[in-house]
């Protein structure tokens, strides 16, 4: 039985309200670390230890996350792990030595590896009932949740409250937030729910043993892309184009709000082009965008790099979100949307090292062709991926047609 329009409407704002939160406790986190570095005497080492430590401990839970949501629903996980998540925040901000901060760190990657997974495996149950792309709008609230978090962070400092009293109100609050949010999400549509059928174990296993594979690699590739710019835009304009300190921060935060933008308006854009299309025109804006940062090294400076992060930025914010929608629509599980998820982490955990260590080999400008390369091959894989994995199932309504009006 499909809900009413109110129950849906209702469960889009919880969706947008969780992402937003997710996003702001990120934010939240990212924006105590100097404080915490300093609180504890950590330097580059230690936090790099505890950095990478949330991550790979993130990114095992991810492999157990789809599996409960295929058992319990995506409402049932989030419900359970999401508030809890949030609350989790208040360790590492009261953590007394860094021996507990690692304790703390590790139970905040498996809270994030369940929310993570929950809310990216709903949203795309939610566009199921929606019949229209309505993910990518999901991300770009993710992404002002972080951007705000780091405004208040600032804010507060500038207002003289502690870091360590922001992230426990930080904590609370989005806890609160969470348990609010999460009562009006829906079970899984049909279309989305297990099948009895005898010819569904077969198809599964296809799905599994070739396309999911190459979303997998896909997914892979577009987050290298993206931690070309996350991790080291910054860095580019102040080693390679010596900008002054002051600008060169500017970069990533061109990049930033170049893809909050397009996210917002991704779902539109994806309902013309279809997923195939969609994802030849991000990795080929991509593609530009890094060709421009790479020739502003010679030519043009750090005016023409921002307007590489800006291209950057917008083919970017298409690729995962497309990924996570095409899952849906080929009829995945929640195990099966996990692998973009746990491709996402394996890519920002694999990126910003392997760009660093090709930079270190030679220098910065060969390490940013890596994602330059990837993007080509998103640009051209992508659209050969979404035919096979697509094949003969029916595409979303709005991807037939004119685009709907969104609510």
């Amino acid at each position: 039985m499909n809900p009413d329009t109110a129950a849906l409407r209702r469960a889009r704002i919880g969706v947008f309200a969780t992402f937003a939160t997710s996003g702001f406790v990120m934010g939240a986190w990212a924006a105590a670390l100097p404080s915490v570095d300093h609180r504890l005497g950590l330097g580059e080492a230690r936090l790099g230890t505890l950095l990478l430590l949330i991550q790979v401990v993130g990114l095992v839970t991810m492999f157990a996350a789809g599996r409960i949501a295929d058992r319990i629903t995506t409402r049932g996980l989030l419900r359970w792990t999401g508030p809890a998540t949030q609350l989790v925040l208040i360790a590492p901000a009261l953590a007394p030595s860094y021996e507990t901060l690692l304790l703390c760190g590790a139970l905040y990657g498996v809270g994030v590896g369940f929310v993570e997974v929950g809310l990216n495996a709903h949203s795309v149950e939610l566009e199921r009932y929606y019949k229209r792309p309505i993910v990518s709008s999901f991300h770009g609230f993710w992404s002002l949740g972080g951007a705000v978090a780091g405004a208040l962070t600032s804010l507060g400092l500038t207002l003289g409250l502690g870091n360590q009293a922001m992230l426990v109100i930080a904590a609370v609050a989005c806890a609160v937030i969470f348990a609010v949010f999460t009562r009006p999400l829906l079970p899984p549509p049909p279309d989305l729910t297990p099948s009895t059928d005898p010819g569904t174990p077969a198809r599964a296993a296809r799905l599994g043993a070739v396309a999911l594979g190459a979303m997998f690699v896909l997914g892979l590739g577009g987050h290298l892309i993206e931690s070309g710019a996350i991790d080291w835009a910054n860095l580019h304009a102040a080693r390679v184009l010596h900008a002054d300190e002051v600008l060169a921060p500017l970069s990533y935060t061109v990049f930033a709000c170049a893809m909050t933008v397009f996210r917002l308006l991704g779902d539109p854009i994806r309902a013309r082009l279809g997923p195939g299309r969609a994802l030849l025109s991000a990795g080929a804006v991509a593609a530009a965008g890094y060709v421009l940062v790479l020739v502003s090294a010679r030519d043009g400076g750090l005016p023409l790099a921002w307007a590489g992060w800006i291209l950057a930025g917008s083919g970017i914010a298409l690729i995962v979100p497309v990924l996570f929608s095409a899952m849906g629509e080929a009829g995945g599980s929640s195990s099966n949307i996990a692998l973009i998820s746990i491709s996402g982490s394996a890519g920002l955990l694999i990126g910003p090292a392997a760009i660093g260590y090709i930079g270190a080999a030679s220098d910065l400008t060969v390490g940013l062709m890596v994602p330059a390369v990837l993007a080509v091959f998103v640009a051209l894989a992508g659209p050969i991926t979404m035919r096979n994995l697509l094949r003969g199932r029916v595409p979303l309504p709005a991807e037939r047609t004119a685009v709907t009006r969104a609510d």
